[in-house]
Protein backbone atom coordinates (compact mmCIF):
# COMPACT_ATOMS: atom_id res chain seq x y z
CA UNK A 1 0.00 0.00 0.00
CA UNK A 2 1.27 3.38 -1.00
CA UNK A 3 2.35 6.38 1.77
CA UNK A 4 -0.95 8.12 0.34
CA UNK A 5 -3.70 5.50 0.46
CA UNK A 6 -2.37 4.98 4.19
CA UNK A 7 -2.86 8.26 5.17
CA UNK A 8 -6.52 8.88 2.95
CA UNK A 9 -9.43 8.80 4.96
CA UNK A 10 -10.97 10.52 7.59
CA UNK A 11 -9.24 10.72 11.03
CA UNK A 12 -10.91 11.97 14.54
CA UNK A 13 -8.45 13.60 17.29
CA UNK A 14 -8.31 12.00 20.33
CA UNK A 15 -4.53 13.66 21.95
CA UNK A 16 -2.85 16.56 21.64
CA UNK A 17 -0.46 18.33 23.22
CA UNK A 18 1.67 21.60 21.99
CA UNK A 19 5.25 22.73 23.95
CA UNK A 20 4.67 19.86 26.47
CA UNK A 21 1.79 20.64 27.30
CA UNK A 22 -1.46 18.56 27.26
CA UNK A 23 -3.82 20.26 25.02
CA UNK A 24 -7.36 18.77 26.43
CA UNK A 25 -9.76 21.72 25.23
CA UNK A 26 -9.18 20.51 21.69
CA UNK A 27 -10.98 17.04 21.68
CA UNK A 28 -14.29 19.01 22.90
CA UNK A 29 -13.92 20.86 19.47
CA UNK A 30 -14.28 17.09 18.00
CA UNK A 31 -11.53 17.82 15.51
CA UNK A 32 -11.20 16.12 12.68
CA UNK A 33 -8.42 15.59 9.42
CA UNK A 34 -9.13 14.25 6.25
CA UNK A 35 -6.78 13.19 3.26
CA UNK A 36 -7.16 12.22 -0.32
CA UNK A 37 -4.75 11.77 -2.79
CA UNK A 38 -3.22 15.18 -2.75
CA UNK A 39 -5.60 17.47 -0.24
CA UNK A 40 -6.61 17.89 3.41
CA UNK A 41 -9.55 19.15 5.24
CA UNK A 42 -9.67 20.32 9.21
CA UNK A 43 -12.95 20.51 10.40
CA UNK A 44 -13.91 21.81 13.95
CA UNK A 45 -17.73 20.22 15.12
CA UNK A 46 -18.25 19.66 11.01
CA UNK A 47 -17.16 23.29 10.08
CA UNK A 48 -14.38 23.31 7.26
CA UNK A 49 -11.42 25.45 9.18
CA UNK A 50 -8.56 25.11 6.96
CA UNK A 51 -7.67 22.77 3.74
CA UNK A 52 -4.87 22.90 1.28
CA UNK A 53 -2.79 20.36 -0.77
CA UNK A 54 -0.34 17.85 0.83
CA UNK A 55 3.06 16.11 -0.38
CA UNK A 56 4.49 13.09 0.80
CA UNK A 57 8.70 11.86 1.61
CA UNK A 58 8.61 8.65 3.56
CA UNK A 59 8.03 9.94 7.10
CA UNK A 60 7.87 13.74 6.19
CA UNK A 61 4.82 15.28 5.59
CA UNK A 62 4.00 18.75 4.17
CA UNK A 63 1.16 20.72 4.38
CA UNK A 64 0.68 23.77 2.16
CA UNK A 65 -2.76 25.62 3.24
CA UNK A 66 -4.69 27.23 0.24
CA UNK A 67 -7.23 28.86 2.66
CA UNK A 68 -8.46 29.15 5.99
CA UNK A 69 -6.19 30.47 9.02
CA UNK A 70 -2.93 28.23 7.33
CA UNK A 71 -3.37 29.95 3.55
CA UNK A 72 -0.01 30.14 2.39
CA UNK A 73 1.84 28.87 4.74
CA UNK A 74 4.14 25.74 4.81
CA UNK A 75 4.18 23.12 7.89
CA UNK A 76 6.63 20.79 7.50
CA UNK A 77 5.52 17.11 9.76
CA UNK A 78 6.46 14.45 10.70
CA UNK A 79 3.71 11.28 10.32
CA UNK A 80 3.34 7.88 11.55
CA UNK A 81 0.55 5.44 10.71
CA UNK A 82 0.13 1.91 13.04
CA UNK A 83 -3.45 0.49 12.89
CA UNK A 84 -6.12 2.61 12.83
CA UNK A 85 -3.96 5.43 14.64
CA UNK A 86 -2.22 8.45 13.29
CA UNK A 87 0.52 10.66 14.97
CA UNK A 88 1.50 13.74 13.18
CA UNK A 89 3.88 16.22 14.89
CA UNK A 90 3.86 19.66 13.21
CA UNK A 91 6.68 22.47 12.72
CA UNK A 92 4.56 25.04 13.02
CA UNK A 93 7.60 27.63 12.70
CA UNK A 94 8.36 26.15 9.37
CA UNK A 95 11.14 24.11 10.56
CA UNK A 96 10.93 20.09 10.27
CA UNK A 97 10.41 18.13 13.97
CA UNK A 98 12.90 15.82 14.28
CA UNK A 99 10.90 13.83 16.61
CA UNK A 100 7.16 12.92 17.88
CA UNK A 101 7.62 15.07 20.94
CA UNK A 102 7.02 18.89 21.84
CA UNK A 103 8.94 20.25 24.83
CA UNK A 104 7.80 23.55 26.50
CA UNK A 105 8.29 26.64 24.68
CA UNK A 106 9.09 24.14 21.14
CA UNK A 107 6.60 25.50 18.00
CA UNK A 108 5.69 21.60 17.83
CA UNK A 109 1.87 20.40 17.79
CA UNK A 110 1.74 16.43 18.35
CA UNK A 111 -1.28 15.07 17.45
CA UNK A 112 -2.82 11.62 17.33
CA UNK A 113 -5.82 10.35 15.32
CA UNK A 114 -8.30 7.49 15.31
CA UNK A 115 -9.31 6.45 11.84
CA UNK A 116 -12.87 6.74 11.67
CA UNK A 117 -14.96 3.91 10.84
CA UNK A 118 -16.44 4.55 7.50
Amino acid sequence: MSDSALLSGHWHLIKAELGGENSPELLALCVELEFDAVTYVVRFAGEIADHGIYTLAGSALTLTGTAGPNEGRIIPCLWQCIGDRLRVCYGLDGTAPAAFATTAGSPHYLATYRRKAT
